[in-house]
């Protein structure tokens, strides 16, 4: 009778947690990309908030433009489109003026915002430049962010120049990139 009372709390413990597993696992996938990364885990999390603040921030006060708020080891970059020179400006200053930030690398073209065919386009061109980075061994991967914004590539991350250099060359022999944007932080 003891034992099936142990069996019967084990099954229910583990319908109770159920639910918990995609959290665990997501976690986990958390805590291994982490692990690779040479930004501190500090950075990582703050890379997090930095993007999910200026998105909110930047989308509240220029809901008429398009723009994607990048952070790596705590610098912005922004692309997309804004309609003016001033909407422009004002969206660099929100995202310096986020918690943390120590720089911001300006890259919003003035415009009307890209069409989907347009962003499509650049979502190919991320994901064809992210596998090439993979399959080369002289660059890890998971140390560069890529960002495409109307054919144009920019790169970030901490890396070694020699890593940079080879990360560029990748990017910029990929079919329909239009030109490399390299906002490095180097380690050399």
């Amino acid at each position: 009778m003891r034992y099936s009372g142990i069996v019967l709390l084990s099954v229910a413990s583990c319908v109770a947690l159920q639910g918990c597993f995609p959290v665990v696992a997501v976690s986990a996938g958390a805590g291994a990309l982490m692990a690779s990364d040479r930004r501190t885990s500090g950075a990582y999390i703050e890379d997090q908030s930095i993007e999910l603040k200026a998105g909110k921030q930047i989308g509240d006060k220029h809901p008429e433009a398009h723009i994607n708020a990048t952070s790596m080891n705590r610098s912005v970059l922004l692309t997309g489109e804004a309609p003016n020179e001033a909407a422009r400006a004002s969206i660099a200053q929100i995202a310096a003026g986020i918690p943390n930030v120590k720089g911001v690398f300006n890259h919003i073209a003035i415009g009307g915002n890209a069409g989907l065919a347009s962003r499509s386009s650049d979502t190919i061109i991320t994901g064809e430049v992210k596998t090439r980075l993979v399959r080369n061994e002289s660059v890890k991967s998971t140390d560069i962010k890529v960002v495409t914004e109307s054919g144009i590539v920019y790169l970030m991350g901490l890396v070694y120049r020699k890593e940079a250099d080879t990360a560029a060359e990748i990017a910029s022999t990929t079919s329909g990139v239009r030109g490399v944007v390299k906002e490095f932080e180097y380690l050399d």
